[in-house]
């Protein structure tokens, strides 16, 4: 995947995204901030507040777990369709 920022004087900078094992560890600290933001927390808002972004990063980390499935999927169905296409042609 590649992000697009666009910069000063309209130059476009295309960035690769970081892998999604390192992408699930930066996720899995954060969830851990957030916990110890909700013990900290003064007031049921705070608290509320920390529960709506923990949400938040389980749904990241949900995505990026179900995209590595599909791209296994894809892939396995590639393979095939190149068996099928062989078989075809013999």
């Amino acid at each position: 995947m590649v992000i697009i920022h666009i910069r000063k004087k309209n130059v476009i900078v295309m960035d690769k995204h970081k892998p999604s094992d390192e992408m699930i560890k930066d996720l899995d600290n954060l969830l851990s901030k957030l916990n110890a933001m909700e013990i900290v927390a003064s007031d049921d808002h705070q608290k509320n507040s920390v529960k709506v972004m923990r949400a938040l990063v389980e749904g990241q980390i949900h995505s990026i777990n179900e995209f590595q499935h599909l791209k296994k999927a894809i892939d396995l169905l590639t393979l095939q369709l190149f068996d099928v296409q062989n078989k075809v042609k013999n």
